[in-house]
């Protein structure tokens, strides 16, 4: 069998930090949507477990996700065989989209498929969490509400169907994740309100607007990174609205009203030296498309 999966990236409608746990971690809640940006991860039965990735930036193959995924969904089943993978990236890698944890999510529903392992969800969840915290979410994708770390995943009606513009700053950032957090202050901290009236809105069918987005790493992100603010910046001057930082960042996306703002746009963003992606929000069965390839 030999089967093709897309691994989307996703944006945050909200990203709310509580506070810091006593196990290091920091508590949030936040409202996740898949997008149609996406990698491509091809499986096929093979003897042993090998991957080849094509892509900037990449890690060597195994410190990729999808190979710790696939590593940890054979060790903990007992599985003998293996599977040839082979990750084609289209995502900028370490941009706040979680690229490496959908590629991670991918390759846990792919082989459990392949190698005819039928989990239940909640066994795959568990394994999700083990490898990161927002691979979980992407064993789901759509919209949805994640807690704890990130691996409270509760789904919520499709926000689907809305034009957005990703934009990546030329923006290297070591230990990204990392220098993000330790930016937060008490100023950033929130009790969750802003997601569970995002969430509410969503349950009630009442559209969302600019300013019930909202991200916890806002402050301290555009005051931090000059090249961040003067890319947002030459958005704004270009006619965004507003432009919101996609998790931890550097990318950013912009709501898009129409073709020609969007055009308007990625010309502005390719002036500041930055990559734009034009993306639209997908729901949980689009996110999760399989295709079975012939042999």
């Amino acid at each position: 069998m030999r089967l093709r999966l897309m691994a989307p990236a996703k944006i945050n409608w909200t990203l709310e930090v509580l506070g810091r746990r006593p196990d290091g971690f920091h508590e949030v809640k936040t409202i996740l949507q898949t997008i149609d940006l996406c990698d491509s991860l091809e499986l096929e039965s093979a003897p042993e477990l090998t991957l080849a990735a094509t892509g900037e930036g990449l890690p060597p193959p195994q410190d990729n996700l999808a190979m710790r995924a696939a590593r940890l969904l054979k060790e903990s089943t007992g599985y003998s065989g293996g599977a040839r993978m082979r990750l084609t990236k289209v995502m900028p890698v370490a941009a706040g989209l979680g690229g490496g944890s959908s590629d991670a999510a991918a390759a846990l529903r792919g082989l459990d498929r392949l190698w005819g392992l039928a989990l239940p969800h909640e066994r795959l969840v568990e394994l999700a969490a083990d490898v990161g915290s927002d691979v979980p979410f992407f064993l789901r994708g759509g919209t949805a509400l994640a807690e704890g770390r990130g691996e409270r995943i509760t789904p919520l009606p499709d926000a689907s169907g809305t034009a957005i513009l990703v934009v990546v700053p030329p923006l290297a950032m070591p230990h990204k994740t990392q220098r993000m957090y330790s930016l937060l202050g008490s100023r950033d901290y929130s009790d969750g309100a802003a997601s569970d009236r995002f969430a509410d809105a969503l349950r009630q069918g009442r559209p969302f607007e600019e300013g019930d987005l909202h991200n916890a790493f806002d402050f301290g992100a555009f005051r931090a990174f000059p090249e961040l603010q003067a890319c947002r910046q030459a958005l704004i001057q270009a006619g965004a609205e507003a432009v919101h930082l996609a998790g931890s960042g550097p990318a950013l996306f912009v709501l898009l009203r129409d073709e020609e703002q969007r055009e308007r746009l990625a010309r502005a963003a390719a002036s500041a030296g930055a990559k734009a992606f034009a993306a639209t929000t997908i729901p949980s069965s689009q996110a999760l498309a399989t295709e079975q390839l012939p042999d």
